[in-house]
């Protein structure tokens, strides 16, 4: 049979910032990997970076554009990210296409798949359009209203192998590991695992995978390979819980990819989902040193017990403490601590005084603005400042400005940046 011309966008962003925070998509290359068989691909990623930092970060292409109502009260200018519409819409008109997948991030990002879609319809009428990630999961019917042929929801991808006739599962594992297309591969991602055991109040991960699943070590291993071929020189672990289970996950990963590069491995590890600290042991973080991580991202969320016990009871400030020690002794230079602003509970949460503590560890503070996520406990309490059927009301900065006020929200961000 003949391999279907498929397409792969990473569409651009509309939004008040945009960071090329090992930003890549994951779960399209995924999915393209295994339908190799039966395609043919070329890849469009609008979010290519114009200047990157040592590791591999860096700003996209930005400008000013008009903002969307539901934001007239939020007093920032609203920009589009990525590179021009003309160069996508050159492409569409210089080449056919059967198929078009189209991975989708945050929910208030839509109307950048919007726009790809318009370009579509309008120069490739015929083509088939697939949108997956986590906007089509978290607003399918959202998603399915924007002209689009299939909507994927989670990990579900039966209707995209009907699409291609693939009529059994079992055939698409034929080649399943990563797909990883020419460009911009200086940065590569991956996972060992899909999910996380926790359930926290205001996170995706139970919302978009049923429960934690380890992925099969061989094929994570090929993964890399994969990265390190093309050219890899950083790699961003996108699991949820990349420290449960480390025994099982993590380790014997190390161990052998260290066996395979003969020793230390040639790249950057980076961990952008956040560590769980209540998993982290002296002989992790000796471990995750010595293989090359550079820098350890905690997620920490409060230091009040009474909201960490509310929201899913990940880890207390004691485990936080336990795990910062452990990475320091381990020589460990470069931690961070994820701390949630603009909660709906965010009186509970001690905004500043967790802060404090995460300073007077010598940890430097990333504060993680609030987005009510659909299908979580935390979103049904967001009314008050968000309308949940429009994703736009999900916006991260428009939502804290909303909730905790630009005065305090100023102060809060002020206090975070005192660094130690």
């Amino acid at each position: 049979m003949e391999r279907l011309q498929t397409l792969l966008v990473h569409p651009p962003i509309f939004d008040f910032t945009a960071y090329d925070f090992w930003l890549r998509p994951y779960g399209m290359m995924r999915a393209a990997a295994r339908l190799a068989n039966v395609c043919r691909f070329i890849y469009f990623d609008f979010l290519t970076p114009v200047k990157k930092d040592s590791w591999g970060r860096g700003r996209f292409e930005g400008k000013i554009v008009a903002k969307p109502d539901v934001f007239r009260d939020i007093h920032r200018r609203f920009r589009r990210f990525g590179r021009p519409r003309a160069e996508f819409q050159e492409l569409l008109r210089s080449r056919g296409f059967d198929v078009v997948l189209i991975q989708t991030s945050m929910t208030y990002w839509y109307p950048g798949v919007r726009e790809v879609i318009e370009d579509i319809r309008a120069i490739r009428p015929g083509a088939k359009i697939v949108l997956g990630g986590v906007y089509a999961t978290l607003c399918p019917e959202h998603a399915a209203a924007l002209d689009v042929d299939i909507v994927i929801k989670g990990s579900n991808l039966a209707p995209l192998f009907r699409l291609f006739g693939i009529e059994s599962a079992e055939l698409a594992h034929e080649i399943s590991s990563l797909f990883v297309p020419e460009g911009n591969t200086e940065v590569g991602v991956l996972k060992l695992s899909d999910g996380c055991p926790f359930h926290c109040t205001y996170c995706a991960a139970p919302v978009m995978w049923n429960g934690f699943t380890p992925r099969c070590l061989d094929e994570c291993v090929e993964d890399f390979n994969r990265l390190l071929a093309a050219g890899a020189k950083d790699i961003a672990f996108y699991d949820d819980a990349l420290l449960y289970r480390a025994d099982e996950m993590l380790l014997p990963f190390l161990d052998a990819v260290s066996d395979k590069t003969g020793g230390h491995p040639p790249v950057r590890f980076h961990t952008p989902n956040a560590l769980n600290a209540r998993f982290m042991t002296p002989e992790i973080a000796g471990r995750m040193v010595k293989a090359g991580f550079a820098g350890f991202f905690l997620g920490f969320e409060s230091g009040a017990q009474a909201w960490q016990s509310a929201t899913g009871g990940k880890v207390t400030a004691c485990e936080f403490e336990a795990a910062v020690k452990y990475l320091r002794e381990a020589g460990a230079s470069s931690i961070f601590a994820y701390i949630i602003v603009g909660h709906p509970a965010a009186e509970a949460q001690e905004i500043e005084n967790s802060i404090r503590l995460a300073r007077c560890l010598g940890v430097k503070v990333i504060l993680s603005e609030f987005s009510p996520v659909p299908g979580t406990a935390d979103a049904q309490k967001c009314a008050p400042w968000a309308d949940l059927a429009e994703p736009l009301s999900h916006n991260k900065t428009a939502f804290a400005i909303r909730r905790m006020g630009t005065d305090r929200l100023n102060r809060i961000k002020d206090l975070a940046r005192k660094n130690i």
